[in-house]
């Protein structure tokens, strides 16, 4: 006997099952999306800081050898450049400071105070470099070359590029305006480090010596710049500080991608 068919007029037959096994792809939960969201924030948020320490061991030994090269050639530009990882260190801690915070809500309290202490640090280290670039085309004594410069610089273009796009990457995806402001900051030494290759080439090669304070002047002119965005928040990803919801939604701006 065969078995009766059910009408098209029949209502469909409902599945039943408690664990959520019969839904279809997509609908899960939304407590499950936050939890998932939950977790992928926080390896993001290890992993930044991991960048951010990987940041501060390079810049303090940047900064060492820039300052002691610099001060022993009478380089002004060697001497921003150290000054500018001491900066890095700076901007490095603190993004650490602020992501060391347990809570959501303390890390947004302490998004404007870690842009405003990196936003300082940018003016200090421009109007320290702009003195001593001055004093040197002023005649005040010509830099000698440095073998150790054109190394340190031509690492650091290579190094920074790579620490940089990292942090942005994740400091977007976290929504932190302090943390893209710190990868800007890192992708600022890259730029400082072709600016300052070139000038210390320049020197050593040929014997240009005003390339030297030149380079410096640069400097200072970006590291205002760059302090005056982070005074004012202008970081593309997160305007508002730290925009992510705990819901786990993520922010997508194309500016940090």
């Amino acid at each position: 006997m065969s078995e009766p068919t059910r009408s098209r007029q029949d209502p469909p037959v409902e599945q039943h099952c408690d664990d959520g096994c019969c839904a279809p792809t997509g609908a899960a939960p939304q407590a499950q999306r936050e939890e998932l969201g939950q977790r992928r924030r926080a390896v993001l948020i290890r992993w930044l800081r991991l960048l951010v320490a990987a940041t501060i061991s390079y810049n303090v030994i940047e900064a060492i050898v820039a300052i002691g090269s610099g001060v022993a050639a009478s380089s002004a530009a060697l001497i921003g450049f150290g000054l500018d990882s001491v900066v890095e260190v700076a901007s490095a801690a603190a993004v650490a400071w602020q992501f060391s915070a347990r809570q959501e809500q303390v890390r947004r309290l302490r998004e404007r105070r870690a842009l405003r202490i990196i936003a300082v640090s940018f003016f200090a280290l421009a109007a320290y470099v702009t003195v001593e670039a001055v004093r040197t085309l002023a005649g005040s004594g010509d830099p000698a070359p440095s073998t150790v410069g054109v190394v340190l610089a031509a690492l650091s273009l290579v190094i920074m590029p790579v620490l940089s796009l990292s942090q942005r990457r994740i400091g977007g995806k976290l929504g932190s305006a302090s943390a893209v402001a710190d990868s800007k900051q890192t992708l600022l030494c890259t730029y400082l480090s072709g600016v300052l290759l070139l000038g210390l080439l320049l020197n050593g090669l040929f014997g240009w010596s005003w390339a030297d304070p030149v380079v410096a002047l640069v400097i200072a002119a970006v590291a205002v710049k760059e302090g005056r965005e982070a005074w004012r928040g202008d970081n593309c990803c997160a305007p508002g500080g730290l925009a992510l919801a705990t819901s786990g939604e993520e922010p997508h701006d194309d500016c940090c991608d």
